[in-house]
């Protein structure tokens, strides 16, 4: 029962495949709160300068989210 219930749930979806995607979601999150209250207090002469941004776009922290969801795979694919 509850193989099956697990099927129906995950629609026969790979493990890697949902981790990925939860991967991918969580950290457009993930990352926009980090960016934002970590790297104004690490580099604050370079957001002064404005070599740094303060704070990044949603499009940024999904580029940079993909960036994470694909070296997750590659790390999970590549284990033994």
């Amino acid at each position: 029962f509850l193989m099956k219930l697990r099927n129906m749930l995950l629609l026969g979806i790979p493990a890697i495949v949902l981790w990925v995607i939860a991967i991918f979601v969580l950290g457009i999150f993930l990352i926009k709160w980090f960016w934002m209250w970590t790297i104004p207090e690490l580099f604050p002469g370079a957001v002064a300068a404005g070599s740094v941004a303060a704070k990044i776009s949603w499009w940024t922290a999904l580029k940079l989210a993909g960036l994470v969801a694909l070296l997750a795979a590659i790390t999970n694919i590549s284990k033994d």
